[in-house]
């Protein structure tokens, strides 16, 4: 009977290529494993992923993707989360006997070595655990929001109040203090769906066989010793953490378009001709979503700053932005940074750190390098099982 592993991503683009790559670098360290991902139907777009999967399934001999059954969501409650989440979540619920049924089908010609589920999707941990699966979990995002996620289940236990009713700084192991109204939106508001999913969530990580992040050592030592140590989770054992990043889609891949057709080898034609170093680059996820206000804002600070336009804080590759009234960004503001990031001495020295962190990223994959060394030993710990 061949040996298989099973990937349960989030039906967003960003989310299946993360697990998808996943896969990649999972079959490359042991081509005998079939991989199998289970791909549900999202609430919104849902031939978002179509074209990805068409293109994934031909390039990648060694992968089965399974369309789950499309579910139908029960009218919103008074309690229902709020945003994108909530319909998502929703839906992964309703999925679990579509789950059920797959791996009980896929059970009878292999044996499921794991089966790793995107951090939403904690209600399928039951599932797993039912069927003597065992469950990992996959992080799409680094360490230090990690850290945050782990850690909710302790500072919920020591206040009675939301995050957004409090003015004080949360300390999270690993990371900086973070204001309690600068938490992930669906955390603000401990009386909401939203709230109550991600709280589900970061115990059943706890829980599970082991982590994976997204993330390379060189990038967040700090943080990731923290959750090494249990310092995240303090009053329980930590699942293992194993730091296999950064999961980057191919070269080939990138260049035929993935899921966008020609339109994303379009813009990496447009950006190999543009002088080196000299674009800043912004990313908002598959599921980012902006007021009309706030895009044109953005669009207004970029045109006027002049350069060809990156977010993202900690570690030193990013500069923060100062946001007014309900995180709105100004025009102002967006101009101002990007300015800094690309003219000033300290946009300087967060672009030297950018261009070291790229040379970590390759070290981190290389022979010896800590993601091969992580990839590796997760793969391991199947055999001795």
């Amino acid at each position: 009977m061949e040996e298989a592993v099973v990937l349960y991503p989030t039906p967003a683009i960003g989310h299946v290529r993360a697990m998808v790559e996943l896969g990649k670098v999972i079959l490359s360290h042991q081509p005998s494993l079939s991989i199998h991902v289970l791909i549900a139907t999202p609430p919104h777009q849902a031939d978002g992923t179509a074209p990805y999967i068409t293109a994934a399934s031909s390039a990648s001999p060694g992968f089965t993707f399974h369309r789950l059954p499309e579910t139908t969501l029960p009218p919103p409650s008074s309690k229902a989360a709020g945003g994108h989440e909530g319909p998502i979540f929703e839906v992964l619920h309703l999925n679990n006997p579509f789950i059920h049924e797959a791996l009980v089908s896929i059970s009878k010609n292999s044996k499921i070595q794991a089966l790793i589920m995107d951090f939403f999707i904690s209600v399928a941990f039951q599932v797993a655990t039912e069927l003597n699966i065992r469950p990992y979990y996959l992080y799409t995002n680094g360490a230090g929001s990690l850290a945050s996620f782990l850690y909710l289940p302790t500072l919920h236990n020591q206040t009675t109040e939301s995050f957004k009713d409090m003015d004080v700084l949360l300390d999270i192991p690993g990371v900086p203090p973070v204001p309690a109204k600068d938490m992930i939106s669906p955390l603000l508001d401990r009386n909401q769906k939203a709230y109550e999913f991600f709280y589900g969530c970061s115990i059943t990580m706890a829980k599970s066989a082991g982590i994976i992040t997204n993330t390379f050592e060189a990038l967040e030592p700090r943080v990731i010793k923290a959750i090494s140590d249990g310092l995240c989770v303090p009053d329980a054992p930590t699942a293992p953490l194993y730091c296999i990043g950064p999961l980057i889609a191919s070269t080939d891949e990138k260049k035929t378009g993935g899921a966008s057709g020609g339109r994303m080898a379009e813009c990496l034609t447009w950006l190999d001709s543009q002088p080196s170093k000299s674009v800043v680059y912004l990313c908002f996820g598959s599921l980012g979503l902006f007021s009309k206000e706030q895009l044109r804002e953005m669009a207004l600070g970029l045109e006027r700053s002049g350069q060809r336009v990156l977010l993202v804080e900690e570690m030193k590759i990013a500069l923060p932005m100062v946001e007014l009234e309900k995180g709105f960004v100004s025009s102002d503001e967006v101009e101002k940074r990007v300015r800094e990031l690309m003219k000033s001495k300290e946009g300087k020295v967060v672009r030297e750190q950018i261009t070291a962190m790229k040379e970590a990223a390759k070290a981190a994959w290389g022979e010896g390098g800590s993601s091969h060394l992580a990839l590796a030993k997760l793969v391991e710990s199947w055999k001795h099982e």
